[in-house]
């Protein structure tokens, strides 16, 4: 019987984290839409935007999913090949410039 009463209660978080939290992703958001609201264009854009977006993510894992609270090898499992995939594309996005270039260069007539 205690056994089970002690099974069920589990680990608790306060509510204040949880408050906290959700007050940073409302932040995070408005900052996003400001990006938008102050037509912010180009690089500058899509960075802020990307940056806010990382960051909520960061936040919804690490604290609504509980991954602050995991095993180093179990966030390992998840950032590291994230981590690849990002690295990769951008590979992709240098590459892909390469070949426009190349194919400006070499299949426009010339004068």
């Amino acid at each position: 019987m205690a056994h089970s009463a002690a099974h069920t209660q589990g680990q608790q978080h306060p509510i204040k984290l949880y408050l906290v939290v959700w007050a940073w992703l409302f932040i995070l958001s408005t900052c996003s839409y400001m990006v938008d609201y102050f037509q912010l264009e180009g690089f500058l854009r899509y960075s802020l935007i990307l940056l806010f977006m990382v960051l909520k993510a960061g936040l919804i894992m690490a604290i609504f999913m509980h991954m602050a609270w995991e095993r180093l090898s179990l966030v390992y499992v998840i950032l590291v090949p994230v981590s690849a995939i990002l690295v990769f594309v951008v590979i992709m996005v240098f590459e892909a410039d390469h070949t426009l270039l190349t194919r400006l260069t070499f299949f426009t007539s010339g004068p």
